[in-house]
């Protein structure tokens, strides 16, 4: 089991993700597929600029490690090069240049000559720009005129017809944007392609067809029952996400009438995660506080149809770009930053931690409910309806 990043992932799994990757997968769809949440997926992609390298294998024509073991102890025994040969079954010419471009007769060791010939051929190799400094120049001042790599690399064969080594292919200039371990080109010139994108994608990748940026089957806010808008029965809520730094994430649920606050630990922002999460939260509750959610349209909700039939909750989603309308949501999430910094690591909370939180939240008292607490007003409310 080797791992690369923050997920563990088999070799299979990674040769499994580049796959998908390369038939233009989205990121949850690869997850799904390999059991991975969506942000983890991009950070493994992210590293290599969604560019995938294949790992150094040694070519079959190469001598091997137990090769070399067995000319090191021919040229110990003393055995000519022609018997170290046919023991190996390889050419005696063969032998000779492998002992004399590894220390000769007297100096030859098997693992230094193995090291030494895997560093020879290190990868990967310094690109174009790289050894072309005056070209690398080049290119990183037309990016940042809003130039694409097609347009460099096509106006640099007119400019110098006759110099070969002043031109350089756009995927070259793409490879040394997307891929930072070049240092080549400055990641700050990324922001200047049109695309704005932070790594490549496969040639089939499309949006085409995928759900972005909206919910299937979304119920609007303006359908909500009139006791949701006026407060006057509990086990109403309104959810959000809140961010930290690393894209970590917590859900916040507020119940409308009394204001108290459950907080939800999830390990991504894909919705298998958020919505897996709200679940298990939900289900603690009381069937008397098990009434509709009001959510924002962020994708984290795109499967919310499984909260609804596991729980029997209606979710209700704002109109967009409409934070008012979770009015009640917002202001508890200001007041959680004090708890909850921004820019700060969100993922080092447990849910232990986070119900600590909610409590100290819902045992203050507040000028909205005539300074009775969150927890007495949602007591009181649910009595009453007893």
């Amino acid at each position: 089991m080797t791992r690369l990043g923050r997920p563990g992932l088999s070799a299979s799994q990674r040769a499994e993700l580049w796959e998908r990757w390369k038939q233009g997968e989205s990121l949850t769809e690869i997850g799904d597929a390999i059991g991975k949440h969506a942000g983890s997926v991009f950070g493994v992609l992210r590293t290599g600029g969604g560019i995938y390298s294949p790992p150094r294998s040694r070519a079959i024509t190469q001598l091997s490690l137990s090769e070399r073991e067995e000319i090191s102890r021919g040229v110990s025994a003393g055995c000519s090069m022609r018997a170290i040969a046919r023991h190996i079954n390889r050419a005696p010419s063969t032998v000779s240049r492998e002992i004399e471009r590894n220390g000769g007769i007297r100096r030859y060791r098997a693992s230094e000559a193995e090291e030494a010939t895997w560093n020879r051929g290190s990868r990967p190799k310094r690109c174009k720009l790289a050894h072309n400094i005056k070209l690398q120049r080049i290119v990183a001042r037309k990016l940042s005129f809003e130039w694409s790599p097609e347009q460099i690399s096509g106006w640099l064969k007119l400019r110098y017809p006759m110099k070969a080594g002043m031109h350089v292919s756009h995927e070259t200039i793409y490879r040394s944007l997307f891929v930072q371990t070049r240092g080549v080109l400055k990641k700050e010139l990324m922001k200047h392609l049109r695309s704005r994108r932070v790594m490549r994608h496969g040639k089939r990748y499309s949006t085409k067809g995928k759900p972005r940026g909206r919910i299937i089957d979304a119920i609007s806010i303006r359908e909500r029952p009139p006791e949701v808008e006026d407060r006057a029965v509990p086990g109403h809520w309104e959810g959000d996400l809140i961010s930290g730094s690393g894209n970590t994430h917590i859900a916040t649920l507020v119940e409308r009438q009394s204001r108290f606050t459950l907080l939800v630990k999830v390990e991504g922002k894909d919705t298998n995660s958020v919505v897996s999460a709200l679940i298990r939260q939900i289900k603690k509750l009381p069937d008397e506080l098990l009434k509709t959610i009001t959510w924002d349209r962020g994708s984290e909700m795109a499967q919310h149809k499984k909260i609804s039939v596991a729980t029997d909750v209606v979710v209700y989603f704002c109109d967009p770009q409409s934070p008012w309308q979770r009015g009640t949501n917002e202001n508890t999430n200001r007041l959680l930053r004090q708890y909850l910094p921004k820019q700060t690591d969100l993922s080092v909370h447990t849910q232990s931690d986070l119900n600590a939180i909610a409590r100290r939240l819902n045992q203050r008292p507040r000028k909205r409910l005539a300074y009775q607490t969150p927890a007495d007003k949602l007591q009181e409310s649910v009595a009453a309806t007893s």
